[in-house]
């Protein structure tokens, strides 16, 4: 069986949302046969019409029995009782009035099946980004961001031209060509397979067309991604661009990329160009032979054939024109749906890493930590961060963790907030193992102030307020309180706008030391009992790193802190300082005990100091 064959058992997970709203599917499918009922009934008036006028100018016609529906029958009937001009007028409104019916089932055809397709797409996107939030930070490390968004946007939306226009199409051509070929064949074998044999033809040839198409359309697209995401990175590094004089170069990368999306953009529009006119050429060739042997048949009288007859199915044959021409668009949108849903069904296998426990303890965090012979090698690089790390926090302390990049101080926080499991070892709150505690539960009650501040594009209050266990009992003054201590509180009083201002995507309206002091000031209104600081005021000035260790001193008094940090802070009076090189431990203790050591610490605060006379 051929490979996009076997890519439709990937659509078997639609089961569940065509069962969701299979009333609305049932109902659409109704709607589709009978607007397609409707419509073959107007060829036969026609045809009615055509005997009509005959009679009327006294041209015999041989006694055939009559092949019509038993609505038009019962239409004929009527019609009979009246004077000929009557008759033809009659006509002409039945036939105006069936357009109208057939469009009211057509309209409501649509608003149940596309609209349902419009439920499933919502549903999909929800379920997609539900699953997004359960996975763990190394799947987010190991997939592009642009992937992510594929699979909600391009993905989700190729899946719907299937559960919507796809299936619509689908089920219209099938019934539409049935009434047709039932009504043709009932009329006239013979001229009914003359007829349609270029039909074949023309879904081969269209459904061939089509593939050429999706796959130069699958090029373009790569291609357009490319180029905006060139045109994206030299809008976000514009700076870099003018200060290394690099405009001409950039520019000539972007036209590079820019023409060879313009030649396969005309590829594909001249492949286009065949679309339309190989499906009027094998139309009109249906149309003709219609016509030809049809009349041949009506002069030598063969086959009862009549004009009427000749009328009929030349409507039949424009009638299908549409049907027939879908079939292989339709084949097309399937087998770009599946291989969607592929990809998404692989997406919603991925089980995240990090999970909740069966019967989740949710404890009431005290503050005392206690890290027990911890082992840890990052999964996606193999880099092992952590060597028999121990450590045991008693609740209230403040501890600082001191080492240069890449000694593992992160990995403490990522750890702590069970961002990752130790690969050796545990990490215990309140002698409670974390991978035995309730995942909201435990990440709720600790403030964490990432390396990285991220800041939403919202309002300031709002990145304040961001933790929902601040905004049960929050109000204006938990952010002023929380901004104050952060030290942001009188910049924020200057803005326009003040606690109402939009910071942009990613804070970007605000400075690096702006954005790290409302970080700062969203954990501490949470208010909790563990706060984590991850090199947080790396990009404050001297006199502000002052402020904001002199606030902190006071509300940290009672909680139990963790100051993951590059620098030596001396205004700060740590419980334990903590050394770390190479992932190990190699010195504990306080300020003056670790200097009396001379040891590491005492060499990097040798350099730190030389540093700061230097930038003196």
């Amino acid at each position: 069986m051929p490979l996009k064959f076997l890519r439709l058992k990937h659509l078997k997970a639609l089961e569940t949302y065509f069962w969701k709203y299979r009333y609305r599917l049932f109902l659409g499918i109704l709607f589709i046969v009978v607007s397609n009922y409707f419509a073959v009934l107007a060829p036969q008036v026609t045809g009615y019409v055509f005997d009509v006028v005959q009679r009327s100018f006294g041209i015999e016609q041989k006694k055939a029995p009559v092949q019509y529906d038993w609505l038009v029958i019962y239409f004929i009937g009527f019609a009979e009782k009246h004077r000929t001009i009557s008759v033809i007028a009659l006509c002409g409104i039945t036939i105006l009035v069936l357009a109208l019916i057939r469009g009211i089932f057509m309209f409501l055809m649509r608003q149940t099946i596309i609209v349902m397709s419009r439920h499933i797409e919502f549903d999909q996107k929800n379920q997609i980004f539900k699953h997004y939030l359960t996975l763990d930070t190394n799947f987010y490390k190991t997939h592009s961001t642009g992937d992510l968004m594929n699979r909600m946007a391009e993905d989700v939306s190729r899946v719907r031209m299937f559960t919507g226009p796809a299936i619509m199409y689908f089920i219209n051509l099938v019934s539409l060509i049935s009434l047709s070929v039932y009504y043709m064949w009932k009329k006239d074998h013979m001229l009914t397979m003359y007829v349609l044999a270029p039909l074949p033809i023309l879904a081969v040839t269209i459904y061939i067309v089509n593939t050429i198409i999706n796959k130069k359309s699958e090029r373009i697209q790569a291609l357009l991604s490319d180029l905006t995401t060139n045109a994206q990175e030299s809008y976000s590094g514009i700076r870099v661009i003018k200060s290394f004089v690099q405009e001409k170069a950039m520019f000539q990368f972007f036209e590079k990329n820019s023409e060879e999306y313009k030649t396969n953009a005309i590829a594909l529009a001249k492949t286009e160009a065949l679309y339309f006119p190989s499906m009027t050429l094998l139309i009109g060739l249906s149309t003709l032979l219609t016509i030809m042997i049809g009349g041949i048949y009506a002069i030598y009288g063969k086959h009862d054939i009549q004009m009427s007859t000749i009328a009929e199915f030349v409507m039949y044959i424009n009638m299908l024109t549409f049907p027939v021409g879908a079939i292989g668009w339709t084949a097309s949108m399937i087998q770009r749906a599946a291989a969607s849903q592929k990809r998404i069904n692989e997406f919603l296998h991925t089980e995240p890493a990090i999970v909740n426990p069966a019967n989740a303890q949710k404890p009431a965090l005290q503050g005392s930590i206690e890290f027990d012979n911890v082992d840890f090698v990052y999964p996606n690089t193999g880099i092992q961060a952590l060597t028999q790390f121990n450590l045991q926090i008693k609740k209230g302390q403040k501890v600082a963790i001191i080492g240069h990049t890449g000694s593992g101080k992160t990995t403490i926080a990522q750890l702590l907030l069970r961002m990752y499991d130790p690969t050796v070892g545990s990490v215990k709150i309140d002698g409670t193992d974390l991978r035995q505690m309730d995942l909201q539960e435990l990440r709720r009650q600790i403030s964490y102030v990432p390396q990285d501040v991220f800041l939403f594009s919202d309002t300031i209050n709002n990145n304040i307020l961001f933790s929902p266990a601040t905004n049960d009992n929050a109000n204006n003054d938990t952010v002023v309180k929380a901004a104050r201590y952060a030290s942001v509180e009188r910049e924020i009083e200057h803005f326009h706008d003040k606690y109402d201002t939009m910071v942009g995507e990613r804070g970007v309206t605000l400075s690096g030391g702006q954005k790290q002091r409302i970080s700062i000031a969203r954990a501490l209104a949470k208010d909790p009992q563990i706060v984590v600081f991850d090199d947080c005021l790396s990009a404050v000035d001297a006199r502000t790193e002052k402020e904001i260790l002199g606030n902190l001193s006071i509300y940290l008094q009672h909680k139990t802190a963790i100051i993951i940090t590059h620098r030596i802070f001396t205004l700060f009076d740590f419980d334990i300082i903590v050394v770390l090189d190479e992932g190990k431990i190699v010195e504990t203790g306080t300020h003056n005990e670790l200097l009396s050591l001379n040891g590491y610490y005492a060499y990097l605060y040798e350099q730190q100091l030389q540093q700061e006379r230097e930038e003196g």
